[in-house]
């Protein structure tokens, strides 16, 4: 086997115990992002982002970033997703918030990210931002095969009955 010899247990058979890890800082970190669409051809087309991950594999996801101090977290998602893809959204509505937990500079963080849905209103696809290796519009039926992460992918089971609400509130007058 490569590497040295692991040292034999002392005379008690009984390794000797390890020395306790030290506590991490929790810290609690909050972003926004969404789902932007363009609705103006015949099928609805998502923005999405694509980053390297830690294994260096190419993974799209849903723009997002952090919450600035006086910002709301719909004002966030519609600033990082332009900031990220390029194109400058409308917040129909609320998404859903996921929240997770990782290890980073010896922290350990709880993640809470409030996704939103916005229409696109204007911009072009650019991968500008340094965080976005690749930025691109993919038909809505085709982004549960494309996203990375299945807490997104469950996201999208509600775009459907929102952007219904959303027509709804537009043939009646009463949408903003």
């Amino acid at each position: 086997m490569p590497g040295s010899p692991r040292p034999a247990p002392p005379a008690g058979g009984r390794p000797e115990p390890r020395p306790p890890a030290p506590r991490l800082t929790r810290v609690d970190e909050t972003s926004a992002g969404g789902l932007v669409l363009d609705r103006n051809g015949d099928v609805p087309r998502a923005a999405l982002i694509a980053r390297h991950d830690k294994r260096g594999r190419l993974v799209w996801s849903l723009p997002k970033g952090h919450v600035e101090a006086g910002e709301t977290p719909a004002e966030a998602a519609a600033r990082e997703v332009e900031e990220e893809t390029g194109i400058r959204g409308r917040v129909l509505a609320p998404l859903g918030t996921i929240d997770f937990w990782f290890v980073a500079d010896q922290r350990r963080v709880h993640k809470t990210v409030h996704h939103f849905l916005l229409e696109a209103v204007a911009g072009e696809l650019s991968d500008a931002d340094v965080e976005v290796v690749e930025v691109a519009w993919f038909p809505l039926p085709e982004v549960a095969e494309i996203l990375a992460y299945a807490d997104e992918r469950r996201l999208l089971d509600r775009v459907g009955p929102l952007l219904a609400a959303d027509d709804d509130r537009a043939d009646t007058g009463t949408g903003g």
